[in-house]
């Protein structure tokens, strides 16, 4: 048996990232957000939450980047122009290159979860544009938060469909 994701009350006490409105631009024929929305969006507050660890949106030209190699996507309820959204992430564990997340779009109007995203990033050299060690500053910096998220009073809600190597 899984385990349940967590509660909206949960994850709402996590920092909030990407925090906007649902744009009209973002609707499908079916009147909510679009489903290619619904991964940029976790995606962006990946990267928000990222930057405490050292891993800035300008990282490529320090010849850094972070590349996705895996996701997993569920979709709980839909989310509709106008409501107001936001991403929590919890850092599960680290390999030498790889890091492992869950990202959750939670509907801010009708407190709700929306969406989870789990996802394995990849650390790249940009230069050989293959995967590398992470920095040491970064790596020590991931564990730490890796560390904080173990603390969470939930489990993590994984799929069980991948995990670092």
């Amino acid at each position: 048996m899984s385990t349940p994701h967590p509660t909206y009350e949960q994850l709402v006490a996590l920092p909030a990232y990407a925090e906007q409105p649902v744009p009209v631009a973002f609707e499908d024929a079916n009147g909510h957000l679009n489903v290619r929305h619904y991964t940029g969006i976790a995606s962006e507050g990946l990267d928000e939450s990222l930057v405490s660890a050292g891993i800035a949106h300008n990282w490529p030209a320090s010849g850094h980047a972070c590349f996705s190699a895996e996701h997993h996507l569920v979709y709980l309820a839909e989310l509709r122009t106008g409501d107001m959204m936001s991403t929590r992430v919890r850092l599960i564990g680290r390999s030498e290159r790889a890091a492992h997340a869950l990202v959750y779009l939670l509907d801010d109007t009708h407190r709700q979860l929306s969406f989870v995203m789990e996802e394995i990033f990849l650390h790249i050299d940009m230069e050989s544009r293959r995967t590398a060690p992470w920095p040491e500053d970064v790596a020590a910096a991931l564990d730490r938060r890796i560390a904080e998220d173990a603390e969470l009073p939930f489990a993590p809600d994984l799929s069980g469909s991948m995990g670092l190597r």
